[in-house]
């Protein structure tokens, strides 16, 4: 069995460093907006905007603890040597209009060419959760990624890889109640749409609930079959045949955004064995830095087999 190099590995401790950061004083409230995924509980709340003509900034709103989330964000994310790109926009939620932020990391390549890779940074709304797994496991999966990727010792591929670090996946009230969810992949999908942009991209890789223990990685059948199968074959090749099965899935999620606009996305996700999903019990010690490990391993090598795909 092939085992990802040290690179691969997103440990414990450098996600709870993501987790950590957020960690403001804020108390939770009935009406807090999302926390971030790399937040405490209450730490990340965002008050409800009300709807104006000129709503304020999502600089000026929102609570410190998130502002600190995307700051770390952001300042990882140029250490590293990525270009970065953010969008504030406003979403209409059931309740109200509210301030969010996506955060785009950029490698250049050397064709017009894109490879988008995606996770979600806000959290659940509830009193007290954490979402370790749920957003902050693929967060710090993908900060890995741009670290690899943007660093100045990697090699300019044939296309770009952009990182986008999305807000608003989770819903504010109920998934199923007025389009209630993935506000931040629909707000990306819409702008790359009306840049030219999306046009340029060749495949998207959302991971989400990417660091359970013991994972089970089911295809789902709402993702593109080819890209789908790149991404498993890629994972048998390297030795993890038991982690990303044959089974299936329909999931509803970040990548129905750009596939509702004939794009070719995968999602990457353990939906089904994570017990602890939406509760207050997806804390930290949930979290296997093996699992961060293989995920990059087949993300990253799933990344190089569509550069030589695009070429």
């Amino acid at each position: 069995m092939h085992r990802p190099g040290k690179q691969f590995w997103v440990g414990v401790t450098a996600l709870a460093a993501l987790l950590a950061v957020a960690c403001g004083h804020d108390a939770a409230r009935p009406d807090a907006a999302p926390a971030t995924a790399a937040s405490a509980p209450a730490a990340a709340t965002q008050a409800a905007i009300a709807t104006a003509d000129a709503p304020p900034p999502a600089s000026e709103t929102g609570s410190d603890a998130l502002h600190k989330t995307q700051d770390y964000l952001r300042s990882q994310l140029q250490s590293f040597g990525c270009a970065v790109d953010e969008d504030d926009f406003h979403a209409s939620t059931p309740i109200g209009s509210l301030a969010m932020k996506n955060i785009i990391a950029k490698t250049q390549g050397e064709g017009k060419g894109i490879i988008l890779l995606l996770t979600h940074y806000d959290t659940l709304r509830m009193d007290r959760f954490v979402g370790a797994v749920d957003g902050g496991s693929s967060t710090g999966l993908m900060l890995e990624m741009a670290r690899l990727l943007c660093g100045a010792s990697a090699k300019r591929q044939p296309n770009s890889v952009w990182i986008g670090f999305l807000d608003g996946e989770e819903a504010l009230v109920n998934w199923h109640q007025d389009n209630d969810n993935t506000y931040g992949s629909r707000e990306l999908a819409a702008r790359l749409a009306t840049s030219g942009d999306l046009k340029r991209i060749h495949a998207v890789i959302l991971a989400d609930l990417i660091g359970p223990k013991n994972p089970k990685f089911r295809r789902d059948s709402n993702s593109t079959r080819w890209l789908t199968d790149l991404v498993w074959k890629t994972a048998a090749r390297l030795g993890y045949r038991d982690i990303f099965v044959s089974d299936e899935l329909a999931v509803e999620d970040d990548h129905l955004a750009f596939l509702n606009r004939g794009v070719p996305a995968v999602d990457i996700i353990d939906l089904n064995d994570f017990p602890y999903w939406h509760t207050l019990e997806d804390t930290l010690d949930k979290v296997s830095s093996r699992t961060l490990g293989i995920a990059g391993h087949v993300i990253l090598e799933s990344v190089g087999e569509l550069q030589k795909k695009y070429r």
